[in-house]
């Protein structure tokens, strides 16, 4: 069985659609897809059609901006009920971070470059998700020939550091471990030293955020070398936590990110569904489960 459970679509910053993207998983030779969209479960209904459709497993999810020890952290929250008025409101005050932030961005950049970037044409470029940001940013530069690929508008421009980074609203992670399990659903830290200092995110600190609620960490991901997911998978092991794999595909938007690339193992899967089925029974709403062939 072959499980990849973080992938984004059009309904955030992936460039296929939600059924496109499930169903070039089932051509990637998928058995179960999990679709993450960034603060957003636009795109689960989609998703869900072509599953149906297709004949694969999917298990509906978000990867939601947060904060820990004022740094970025991005949490995976599976099988949450979207309906859930405080994790509504939550996602619709980062949501109107990511909006916001987008002319600023912009007005770095024409000051940087010299050009005359408009929201508009981000827009028009990003179709209609529920929010635009630093990728959609990126695909307006290289429609303009000022970088190649969404990779090199990060390093040199967008990535915290970089001259027109700005900073924006991200939820508390802790308060947003508690808001999903009250919604029935469950977390798992997407990349936790993947793109910031390792430091931020020891045992711990992991043990910390387990007591809050925390049921995994994702260990097997391209932004981790097989250093760091030895260590973390001993730290996953030493806490019992559930440790999960992925490619964190974005279709075109990321290079080296192929569906698939990375695979979560059967019997991690397997605990994380049962512990978001005893969180949707504690909390008792209608959380919506794996949609299963």
């Amino acid at each position: 069985m072959r499980i990849d459970l973080h992938t984004h679509s059009r309904a955030s910053d992936g460039t296929d659609s939600p059924a496109d993207l499930v169903r070039a998983a089932a051509g990637a030779g998928l058995d179960v897809l999990g679709i993450t969209d960034h603060d957003t479960s636009d795109g689960w209904d989609e998703a869900a059609r072509a599953a149906g459709d297709v004949g694969i497993e999917l298990v509906r999810g978000m990867e939601i901006s947060t904060r820990y020890k004022g740094r970025s952290v991005h949490l995976l929250a599976y099988l949450p009920d979207p309906t859930y008025p405080p994790l509504v409101a939550a996602l619709d005050e980062v949501l109107d971070g990511r909006n916001a932030r987008v002319p600023a961005i912009l007005a770095k950049l024409n000051g940087l470059l010299g050009l005359d970037l408009e929201e508009a044409e981000v827009h028009r470029l990003a179709g209609d998700p529920a929010a635009t940001g630093r990728p959609h940013i990126a695909d307006l530069l290289i429609s303009k020939g000022a970088v190649a690929d969404r990779t090199e508008a990060f390093e040199r421009y967008l990535k915290p550091g970089r001259p027109a980074y700005v900073e924006r609203n991200a939820a508390d992670l802790g308060e947003m471990i508690g808001i999903v399990a009250a919604a029935g659903g469950v977390t798992v830290i997407a990349h936790p030293w993947g793109r910031t200092d390792p430091a931020g995110m020891q045992q711990e600190d992991l043990a910390g955020l387990q007591e809050l609620g925390l049921a995994g960490i994702e260990i097997d991901h391209q932004d981790h070398s097989p250093q760091a997911r030895a260590a973390l998978r001993a730290i996953a092991v030493d806490l019992d936590l559930v440790r999960t794999g992925s490619s964190d595909h974005h279709g075109l938007g990321k290079v080296d990110h192929d569906l698939g690339c990375n695979t979560t193992e059967p019997e991690q899967y397997e605990r994380l569904v049962e512990l978001a089925a005893a969180a949707a029974e504690a909390s008792g709403r209608p959380a919506p489960g794996v949609l299963r062939p």
